[in-house]
């Protein structure tokens, strides 16, 4: 069972975390939390402050300090827990402390640093959500993830390694579990083998308790965040959004990954690898059903489910006409990508050129200079990835029709069909990106016709 940061955000949201364990106590559930509503911004801003040497990250840890000593408050009566957990929460964020004035002394912020730094809000909020457990009458254990997640040392965005985590699971929680104990465990930070502090990404604790879940295994993995399930579309943009009561692996994944906010892109590969079923419930209303994703639906083929989009998109073509009919040169191109660690989104390729989108701009000037010598490279910032997801596309005839007929004016950069039968997906300035989901939205699931 997973919580994000909105149902842990508060000492009343924490009393509902605790009422949903208990309603599967007899499940032998393994909890993992999010921090605290909020806080991993606050954390990352003052780093920002420290490195620019400005004031205010004092303040933040004073902040931090006071808002999880209420929460601690309201959930813990006056004893030995609640010392405790007052302890714990002044020896975090002393270490907080030091890591600022670290950061300002030597004017730098290393993706390690940032690391130990993002990871605070997590460590300080499942010992409050496991103390809350206690003092309700569950039997709970605080784990720190980083003795049992084992990652490579790709900080900001670090990578499981599944053999050694399992190893760690099976020896660190299972025996918890078999004692009737509720091991709750922070998301979203793990350590290298060497024990350094990491993290999987922003959205990360979904990936976290999938990869725990698959590693004990589970026979499922609930998501709690605060929204019914999945949904046709993003509800922000969309109000009559509506949700699917059941979505495949493959749809969840291209949802997750082209947008859906409800959802870590990487959550669902660990849990597809062991057929586990995955879960999307509402802490906020937890008699809502949700969404189950499995392995397959009982959906037809063919239909629309859901739109996704995701702005912040940068759209690369390369051209060089003297690849007609020679080999190697995407190879070529990829290799660019490879070495600086880019992941590339959509691709689409002619005889003499190459488009592809990427959303990570950081590396963007260094790879535009790499790709050079290959051939006339052109840049467009500002475009957005819209992603019609379904099942069984490439057998429906007048898909794309109706999908570009939806569309009318909106000018449409690069297209992406085929390479999935679940996805159909393009490119649109940004600025355009919610009205085409809009007209989507009405042609697919507001017409009676998906």
């Amino acid at each position: 069972m997973k919580f994000g940061g909105t149902s842990v955000g508060s000492a009343e949201r924490i009393r509902g975390v605790v009422e949903r364990v208990r309603e599967r106590a007899s499940l032998r559930p393994v909890v993992v939390v999010s921090a605290l509503s909020g806080v991993t911004d606050l954390l990352i801003r003052g780093a920002g402050l420290a490195l620019e040497r400005k004031p205010g990250p004092e303040e933040i840890v004073l902040e931090l300090k006071t808002r999880h000593r209420e929460v601690a408050t309201e959930l813990t009566t006056a004893g030995d827990a609640r010392l405790a957990l007052f302890n714990h929460i002044s020896a975090v964020l002393a270490e907080l402390s030091a890591l600022y004035v670290g950061v300002h002394n030597l004017g730098e912020l290393s993706p390690r640093s940032l690391d130990a730094i993002s990871a605070m809000g997590e460590r300080l909020s499942h010992e409050i959500v496991a103390a809350a457990m206690n003092e309700q009458g569950l039997s709970a254990r605080a784990v720190d993830a980083r003795g049992v997640l084992v990652t490579d040392d790709s900080f900001g965005r670090a990578l499981p390694l599944p053999d050694e985590t399992e190893a760690r699971v099976r020896q660190t929680l299972l025996p918890l579990v078999k004692e009737g104990q509720v091991p709750v465990l922070p998301g979203y930070i793990a350590a290298t083998r060497e024990g350094i502090t990491t993290t999987l990404g922003r959205g990360g604790s979904d990936y976290s308790a999938s990869v725990i879940g698959a590693a004990l295994p589970a026979e499922a993995i609930q998501i709690w965040t605060d929204v019914d399930g999945m949904l046709t579309v993003d509800p922000r943009v969309v109000t009559t959004a509506k949700v699917l009561p059941e979505v495949s692996f493959a749809e969840a994944a291209e949802l997750a990954y082209f947008g859906a906010k409800v959802l870590h892109p990487a959550t669902i590969k660990p849990a597809v690898e062991k057929g586990i079923a995955v879960g999307i419930l509402n802490t906020l209303n937890p008699e809502a059903p949700g969404t189950l994703i499995t392995e397959r639906t009982s959906q037809p083929e063919g239909g629309a489910r859901a739109i996704a989009f995701k702005k912040g998109i940068s759209v690369i073509l390369i051209a060089q006409p003297r690849m007609l009919m020679a080999y190697g040169f995407v190879a070529r191109v990829f290799e660019v990508f490879d070495r600086h660690r880019t992941p590339v989104d959509l691709i689409a390729t002619s005889e003499v050129s190459i488009s592809l989108t990427v959303d990570d701009a950081e590396r963007l000037p260094a790879i535009e200079a790499d790709l050079a010598p290959l051939g006339e490279v052109q840049v467009l910032r500002g475009m957005a990835i819209v992603s019609l997801v379904g099942q069984g596309f490439v057998r429906q005839a007048g898909l794309a029709a109706r999908m570009f007929g939806a569309l009318g004016d909106i000018n449409v950069v690069m297209i992406s069909f085929g390479a999935s039968d679940v996805n159909l997906s393009f490119v649109v300035a940004q600025d355009k990106a919610e009205s085409a989901v809009r007209r989507l939205h009405r042609e697919f699931f507001e017409k009676g016709r998906a």
